[in-house]
């Protein structure tokens, strides 16, 4: 494949190809649960609500931890072809879902909300490509805006949050590396990679596929440098929005 650095060309949206789009987050956009907020990502917005229940599920039981977990779901008329309701809960959704909750877990300390489990409902209201790295990024700002209720109400004693966690994805189009992919050049790309990482700087997962050409170790390497970059924006972000962790 064509080894194109990170250049000035600009996009279709008028980006460069090492920024990310407009990132907006509005918090506790739903009054009747714990914590939430409604991201946007460019045209992509993600409805993201944290919800506490004093139960676990059997497998935590007498086990001295709570548990966090995730769903994802795109509404009917989220995309410009209709959603069916029962194929939004099929096999991608159960995929991204799952991708959500392990992102969530590991940023938390679950010893920490014994007894307790969070659900992250990440709805998608307008999809524009990258709705499960926004559903990750706004999730976290809800998880957190749960936690500082769940200290304020004595429910727990100390935060469980350990660090922050972000996702963005990046891809290669017309042979040249790119962050915060929308639909238009996700639809495109040679190469899609979902990349998920805390503010320390770990990683929680990659996700890299090629789609038409097999990309190499330099390839990746100069992919995630670039989703580094991205995350470390969408960090900055959230930290206005979560309070002391």
């Amino acid at each position: 494949m064509a080894r194109k650095g990170v250049g000035d060309e600009v996009r279709a949206d008028g980006r460069l190809p090492d920024e990310n789009r407009k990132i907006r987050v509005e918090p506790d956009y739903v009054k009747t649960c714990t914590g939430s907020c409604l991201i946007s990502v460019g045209d992509t917005r993600v409805l993201c609500a944290a919800s506490v229940e004093e139960r676990v599920p059997p497998h935590k039981r007498d086990s001295g931890e709570g548990w966090v977990t995730a769903e994802y779901a795109m509404l009917p008329g989220s995309s410009p072809w209709r959603v069916d309701r029962g194929r939004a809960r099929a096999g991608r959704s159960q995929e991204i879902q799952r991708l959500i909750g392990r992102s969530m877990r590991s940023v938390v300390d679950l010893s920490k909300i014994d007894g307790l489990t969070i659900y992250i409902d990440c709805d998608v209201i307008q999809a524009d490509g990258g709705t499960r790295c926004a559903a990750i990024t706004g999730g976290y700002v809800a998880l957190a805006r749960a936690v500082n209720i769940l200290l304020a109400e004595g429910r727990i004693a100390e935060s469980p949050v350990r660090e922050a966690v972000a996702a963005v994805s990046v891809g290669v189009v017309g042979g040249a590396p790119m962050l915060d992919l929308d639909y238009s050049e996700d639809s495109v790309a040679e190469v899609d990679m979902n990349v998920v990482m805390t503010d320390g700087g770990r990683f929680v997962e990659l996700q890299g596929t090629a789609e038409q050409t097999p990309f190499r170790k330099s390839d990746l390497n100069r992919l995630i440098a670039l989703a580094e970059k991205g995350i470390r924006e969408l960090l900055e972000i959230q930290a206005k929005y979560v309070g002391a962790k």
